[in-house]
């Protein structure tokens, strides 16, 4: 079966057994601040498993895009080197919530391998927790599996669970045995082993125990299901094929990788190796930046740019001295565009970003190399042999050296490398990203599930009205739920339903105040701790605020109005700029707050005058228009087929609000907005730069602050006309810019006839000794740039001889030494001047023709220029 056959029949067989077949979430859980990428299948589920989100299915199945390389789940190291890991790979899992349990699960699998895949069933074995009797019962009496073809492993190998605490639970792998041959040949051999004879197809997890802070398990009401089985592992199965690399999956990626090398797959290990890294490698990447994600040096973009200079790497071992992974990503788009649209969608945009990307570590990797050299010369020259692993962190780090590169090298020249060292700078490392990319979502903390399970949800009206008249349904003050909070204390309050707009997508929340009989409250903020649930963050200006009071909310309607006006505006931006500049342009970060927008999207170059003019007048032409804004709540799948623009990543429910500007402008979103576009009033850009690599970001305004901006430039512009004493400002700066240059000319000109003339005085001071002239200078006032300058002049002069010369100025004087090239195999800049400046209590040195330094004890500089003399004599009497 093609690979594409066995998606679509896996698919298909649970949509059979009534399961909803859900697409694939993306690869970077934006809601899971605990993953830096979706590792499983079960991760986009992972709320209805925690039982915060309910969802109108039971059971589901979905072929799940997933990625481990970085973080505790990383198979990036083993890549290549093995038939079987990978960075990116598919996940096909089926689901329920709460449905069916074990027994179905295991009838599902069996049917599904043995029936539709037609595997042998003397080739499968199966393994269970070693405690779980009711699973061996199952696989033994309903799918007749002999029971020595039944495993027991401990909770190592066969016990699931989230995280310390919360959902668990034993499960079941079932095994194919794919022959001695594929194994390790040891007598104990056998399922569990680590070698490929027995094979881990397909596991299935039975969450049925919760976890507790001490450790115990707690039976759950609802037990639940979650499979996992990938697609590479089962296609390299049915097909045949020792090697996942060797399935139709990547057999394209391969081929475009031989083409552009010219190195035939097969025909060494090494080769070998090095182009399963790039196949592998380049999907991931494709995947990574079809989603948005940009090389960086942190976090997620940190991983991103580790993969693809890995893969170059390999690229260069099989002889491309040009980028290589953007003409591969091509072999990509093509043989996985029809299941995932969105790589052939993106395919220029990435395409660009990884020829940067390879350029990039083309250089990096020269002065890398050069570092190398330097580390490993100071190494010899010290008689050591091993290459600390600080230096080799470092190296990998910031010059993108994979660990496996610097060990090449090192052998080669004889060393070793401190692998140990190494790895605990990578523990660090990963601790510091950890860090910044658990810094981009606080995690929830448990107060408010638990607030969510009691009261339920806050019904939003905020779309319809900026008043209502609420009920406060909960309070929680530093953390802990209360009854009460009084005159002057702060706490968070949740309404059974709010006009106030909670933070989220790029918008910030509402503010306001809020009243009852004896009792004012300000609103200071509002946030979603969870879908669905408004945080009010409030202080008591008056009285005591209880539990069950009912309130007159009321938004501060004209700062929702400026937010709105922003809003509206930052999708007439987007619509511009890919109007303007191409479809490649993607949302990649938003803030809309009430005085200001800032827009972050995907680019590759700052925007010229033309290009920033061209945005900003289709943004106010569609504002002077006054087109009707309107919503409209869609089906999720419906929306995104009618073309609408959806930020990937995003996480979305079944049904969407499409935010619409008659045909220019069609989005996924949930903020406030205006009712029409002339209520914008007027926008206006005021800054346009760089956040990251081919991320670009617009800071814009809107109405009063957009006019109050404008305002204030003419003021500024009419004060400089006022200080010039000329209505035409422009024309006279020009005129004073010139003059300044002229002026500028000539003290250039005086300068250098004044270094012409010390030059000469200098020259003519000049002693001979034993036949070599020495020249030792003092002229204060100069900065070290004009000494220097001073220094070639004389040399020129001099034709042949040793210069020194020093400059006193600002409390610290520098020193310039020379040597003419017809000395320096006699005479060293560098030494002569360490010795001079050592006279004066400074420092200084350089190469054999010329030398720099300095001192801070200036009363000591003529005693070490008149030491000049003797330090040359001195050379000349050692030779």
């Amino acid at each position: 079966m093609k690979s594409s056959e066995i998606r679509k029949a896996f698919l298909e067989y649970f949509r059979q057994k009534g399961h909803e077949i859900v697409k694939s979430s993306s690869l970077i859980p934006r809601h899971d601040p605990t993953l830096l990428f979706t590792n499983a299948g079960m991760v986009q589920f992972k709320s209805v498993f925690l039982g915060e989100e309910s969802r109108e299915y039971k059971r589901a199945a979905s072929c799940q895009k997933c990625l481990r390389a970085g973080g505790k789940h990383s198979d990036i190291e083993n890549v290549g080197h093995t038939r079987r890991h990978h960075t990116f790979f598919e996940m096909l899992g089926n689901f329920s919530f709460g449905d069916y349990f074990k027994r179905d699960a295991i009838l599902f699998a069996w049917e599904l391998l043995t029936g539709w895949f037609k595997l042998p069933t003397e080739r499968l074995w199966v393994s269970i927790y070693e405690e779980d009797d009711e699973a061996e019962r199952i696989w033994m009496d309903a799918v007749g599996v002999p029971k020595e073809r039944i495993v027991r492993l401990g909770a190592k190998d066969n016990f699931w669970q989230m995280a310390d605490t919360g959902p668990c639970g034993p499960c079941s792998e079932v095994v194919i045995d794919q022959g001695e041959d594929m194994g390790c040949g040891r007598p104990e051999c056998a399922v569990g082993c680590d070698c490929d004879r027995f094979l881990e197809l397909w596991n299935l997890v039975f969450m049925q125990y919760n976890r507790d802070e001490g450790g115990n398990l707690q039976p759950l009401p609802n037990p639940s299901i979650d499979t996992g089985m990938g697609l590479e592992r089962i296609a390299a199965v049915l097909q045949g094929k020792e090697n996942n690399f060797d399935t139709d999956l990547f057999s394209d990626i391969i081929s475009a990788i031989s083409a552009h090398t010219g190195v035939p797959y097969g025909r060494s290990t090494e080769t070998d190796v090095s182009i399963r890294v790039i196949a592998d490698h380049v999907r991931a990447a494709a995947f990574l930046l079809t989603e948005g994600l940009m090389p960086s040096n942190e976090g997620r973009g940190y991983v991103l740019r580790r993969i693809i200079r890995r893969a170059s790497r390999h690229a260069r071992l099989l002889g491309a001295e040009d980028p290589l992974l953007y003409k591969v990503l091509d072999a990509v788009a093509s043989s996985m565009g029809d299941t995932y649209p969105e790589l052939l969608d993106e395919r220029e945009r990435a395409s660009k970003v990884l020829k940067v990307e390879e350029e990039r570590f083309s250089r990096t990797l020269q002065t890398g190399m050069r570092i190398l050299d330097e580390i490993l010369s100071s190494l010899k020259d010290s008689g050591k042999t091993v290459i600390p692993g600080e230096e080799v962190f470092r190296l990998y780090d910031t010059y993108g050296f994979p660990l496996d590169l610097v060990k090449d090298i090192a052998r080669d020249s004889g060393f070793e490398i401190d692998e140990e060292g190494f790895h605990a700078s990578m523990d660090a490392q990963r601790e510091r990203a950890r860090a910044s990319w658990v810094g981009e979502e606080e995690a929830v903390a448990p107060i408010y599930r638990e607030l969510l399970s009691e009261i339920g949800k806050t019904v939003f009206v905020g779309y319809e009205t900026t008043e209502t008249d609420s009920v406060v349904r909960a309070i929680v003050k530093d953390g802990k739920v209360v009854e009460e909070v009084s005159e002057g204390e702060e706490a968070e309050i949740f309404l059974d339903k709010t006009p106030f707009y909670g933070e989220s997508g790029g918008q910030v929340g509402d503010t306001g105040v809020m009243e009852a009989e004896g009792v004012r409250l300000e609103v200071k903020d509002t946030k979603k701790p969870l879908e669905g649930m408004h945080s009010h963050f409030i202080r008591v200006k008056k009285g005591t605020l209880k539990v069950w009071t009912k309130l007159r909310c009321e938004v501060n309607a004209e700062r929702r109005r400026a937010i709105m006006r922003n809003h509206t505006a930052t999708h007439l931006l987007q619509a511009a700029l890919r109007t303007v500049l191409g479809e490649h342009v993607k949302q990649a970060g938003s803030l809309v707050e009430p005085d200001r927008l800032r827009f972050d999207f995907t680019h590759f170059s700052s925007l010229n005058k033309d290009e920033l003019s061209s945005v900003e007048d289709i943004v106010n032409d569609r504002i002077m228009d006054n087109i009707p804004v309107t919503t409209e709540e869609r089906d999720i799948k419906e929306a995104l087929a009618s073309g609408v623009i959806a930020l990937f990543g995003e996480k979305y429910g079944e049904k969407v609000r499409v935010v619409g500007i008659s045909d220019f402008s069609r989005e996924l979103c949930g903020g406030t907005h205006c009712s029409a576009t002339g209520e914008i009033g007027l926008f206006t850009i005021v800054s346009e730069g760089s956040v990251a690599s081919g991320i670009r970001r617009i800071e814009a305004l809107t109405g009063k602050s957009a006019l109050k901006h404008i305002r204030d430039e003419q003021k500024e512009l009419e004060s400089i006309a006022l200080m010039l004493k000329s209505d035409r400002p422009s024309e006279k700066v020009r005129l004073l810019i010139e003059e300044l240059k002229t002026l500028q000319r000539e003290k250039e000109k005086l300068k250098g006839e004044a270094v012409r003339d010390r030059a000469i005085e200098a020259v003519k001071g000049a002693r001979t000794l034993d036949g070599v002239k020495v020249v030792s200078y003092r002229v204060d006032g100069l900065h070290q740039k004009d000494l220097r300058s001073l220094a070639d002049n004389v040399r020129d002069r001099l034709g042949s001889g040793i210069i020194v010369l020093a400059s006193a100025k600002d409390n610290q004087a520098s020193f310039v030494a020379m040597v003419t090239k017809d000395l320096k195999e006699r005479f060293n800049a560098g030494e002569i001047l360490k010795k001079v400046a050592a006279a004066s209590g400074g420092r200084g040195g350089g190469k054999a023709e010329m030398a720099q330094g300095g001192t801070k004890q200036i009363d000591k500089l003529d005693s070490a220029l008149s030491s000049v003399y003797d330090i040359v004599r001195e050379y000349q009497s050692n030779t």
